[in-house]
């Protein structure tokens, strides 16, 4: 039985080293993004956000080397890309205790955080969060999963935020690379209480809940073959390497992100992970 508190995918978090430098990268593939926001000093992070309808995206970077940024630390080392993947909470603390409950005694929080919002009018406003961890080593192909709890929508989901040049509007899948998908999927499965499914060419899927975006494994082989065309040979052995986000029209999506995206196929067009910090994006009409 799933985690009664829990909902479907909320965020997906990039790591990158030089969060300017991202940032000016991401708007260039046609993302609006929020002003820089600065996280506590406890975290050490800072971050900019691109709010879709229901879930977003978040580009991360450490300011101040601390004990609770190690993990984005040492991914760092090795590459930039995706790390993290949030569901949505709506009782941070009830999560944390039904994780614990069901054997993941080391399961993290619940952590209240906050950062500032610098709204259109000039006002300075707060965003606050609670969030909970799964214990560190359990990370279904490589990716660390947590749950937020937001007491301020109203302070992130900001109307002139939600709008992108490249016409995305909701995440829609994740593909993870794992030597074994099926017993990652079956990790994965299990750490969230939901079954596994199988999308057409077998990739084993595991649905997020609540309607929102899926977690889908695949090995290298059916990674290319999903892929024909896009350059891979930068990818790690293991991980979350493939961002697929929704778009009502992707010829405007193209024309936005110009001599940066690649047409595979109708109604897709694709940028390759060296374009967007080790991430292959992906958009898709739907």
């Amino acid at each position: 039985m799933a985690i009664e508190s829990v909902v479907g995918l909320d965020h997906v978090v990039v790591v990158v080293r030089d969060l300017d430098t991202a940032a000016e990268t991401w708007r260039g593939l046609g993302f609006t993004l929020s002003p820089r926001g600065l996280h506590s000093a406890a975290m050490g992070t800072a971050n900019h956000t691109m709010m879709l309808g229901e879930d977003y995206l978040e580009l991360l970077g450490v300011v101040a080397a601390t004990d609770r940024n190690a993990p984005t630390r040492a991914l760092l080392a090795k590459r930039e890309g995706i790390e993290r993947a949030a569901f949505t909470t709506l009782d941070a603390a009830a999560g944390v205790a039904a994780l614990r409950a069901r054997g993941y005694v080391n399961a993290i929080g619940p952590t209240d955080f906050s950062r500032p919002v610098d709204l259109a009018d000039g006002r300075v406003t707060e965003a606050k969060f609670s969030t909970f961890q799964w214990p560190l080593d359990e990370r279904p192909a490589g990716l660390r999963i947590f749950a937020c709890q937001h007491f301020t929508r109203d302070a992130v989901w900001l109307p002139e935020l939600m709008q992108h040049a490249n016409g995305a509007h909701r995440i829609d899948h994740l593909e993870l690379l794992s030597a074994n998908p099926a017993a990652a999927a079956a990790h994965m499965a299990r750490l969230i209480d939901r079954p596994v499914g199988v999308d057409a060419d077998g990739a084993p899927r595991v649905e997020s809940g609540g309607g929102r975006a899926a977690f889908v494994f695949v090995d290298r082989v059916l990674l290319i073959a999903r892929h024909p065309g896009v350059a891979l040979d930068a990818m790690p052995a293991e991980g979350p390497v493939v961002l697929s986000l929704r778009v009502e029209d992707a010829e405007r999506t193209a024309a936005a992100l110009g001599d940066k995206h690649i047409a595979t196929a109708p109604g897709v067009v694709k940028v390759r992970p060296a374009l967007a910090n080790g991430v292959l994006l992906e958009f898709a009409e739907g």
